[in-house]
């Protein structure tokens, strides 16, 4: 084994412990450490990938930026402990193995696919990959609407925020 298959494997458990621990989590604080574990897992696998661009997005955009916003709504709605309620009997005795099937069914399909045989061949991946600043390039001038749409579409979720987080007097 090559060391980019033991570092998938590592980044991988840790994305999925990250996400288990995001959904037990009972603090909700907790859960958005947890979200940053998998962000930062996700990030390496990119990096894997061969996309260093999208990797330092995954670091900078969504576990800085989109972290620091939830983190400021946790705090700003003073959230505490959750409450647990005892789970419903279908989502108990049915969701468990429908999550279950829904895997073996997803995992039958790519592997008798061709998009998955694609992938297995290695066809997918393109020896010429494009570089941080051909795609910089791309996003300041052909995607600069969408890109600063989106910035205010952040400043309006943290406006709402405010407004709901607000106490009357």
């Amino acid at each position: 084994m090559n060391v980019a298959i033991i570092m998938f494997f590592a980044c991988a458990l840790l994305a999925v412990a990250g996400a288990v621990l995001l959904i037990l989590a009972r603090e909700p604080i907790h859960s958005a450490l947890a979200l940053v574990l998998v962000m930062m897992a996700l990030a390496v696998l990119y990096l894997l990938l061969g996309a260093p661009f999208i990797a330092a997005v995954q670091i900078i955009v969504y576990a800085g930026a989109i972290m620091v916003l939830f983190v400021f709504v946790i705090m700003l709605l003073n959230a505490g402990v959750e409450e647990r309620t005892d789970f419903s009997k279908i989502a108990k005795f049915g969701g468990v193995p429908l999550g279950f099937l829904l895997l073996l069914e997803i995992a039958h399909w790519l592997y008798h696919s061709p998009v998955g045989t694609a992938i297995a061949n290695g066809a997918g991946s393109s020896n010429e990959a494009a570089d941080t600043a051909q795609l910089s390039e791309m996003l300041f001038r052909q995607y600069l609407f969408p890109f600063e749409a989106t910035s205010i579409l952040i400043l309006i979720a943290i406006l709402g925020a405010l407004v709901l987080a607000r106490k009357e007097q």
